[in-house]
């Protein structure tokens, strides 16, 4: 498969796992796991379980995870839908990073980090990675996040498999 197909294709799942199940009919239980063959069968084959296995190898983002049978396929985060990732909270660093758009700092200086149609506000480990995150909506802007303040004020984190840190809002005065 080749980057473009494999792109192609990663999208497609992510659309599945993380927004849409209901557009190719797909049983998801309340972990957010999906049967492979189910996702085979009802895309009439537009993908295989050589694909999908690929895709969860190879994605650098690490955005999916097989079961450890290989038989059920989720999203590691960034559900839009209310999916339990069986995720515990835990102590986050003293600062994480958040990667945006130029054009929204003010709208975030004034109401902090919302997390909109998303289950949790994403944020970043190292500015590196924020900095990748900001460029895909414009011109990027990185904001540290005061997180052990938040944590030791009563604010929840989770960390995701794939190392994106996740709470529900982010309120200006700890944003820098």
């Amino acid at each position: 498969m080749d980057k473009h197909e494999l792109k192609a294709r990663s999208k497609f799942l992510s659309y599945l796992l993380r927004h849409r199940p209901g557009a190719l009919n797909l049983t998801m239980d309340a972990q957010g796991w999906v049967p492979v063959s189910q996702i085979i069968k009802n895309s009439d084959q537009r993908i295989s379980k050589a694909q999908i296995t690929e895709i969860v190898r190879s994605n650098a983002k690490q955005r999916f995870e097989l079961s450890a049978d290989g038989s059920k396929i989720r999203a590691n985060q960034g559900h839009s839908i209310l999916v339990d990732l069986e995720l515990e909270p835990q102590a986050p660093p003293a600062t994480l990073f958040h990667g945006t758009a130029e054009e929204s700092v003010e709208q975030i200086r004034a109401l902090g980090l919302i997390k909109g149609t998303r289950q949790h506000v994403h944020l970043s480990p190292d500015s590196e990675t924020a900095h990748k995150v900001g460029q895909r909506h414009g011109r990027p802007v990185v904001l540290r996040v005061k997180s052990g303040q938040m944590h030791a004020a009563g604010h929840l984190f989770f960390l995701s498999k794939n190392g994106v840190w996740l709470c529900d809002h982010v309120a200006p005065e700890f944003l820098e």
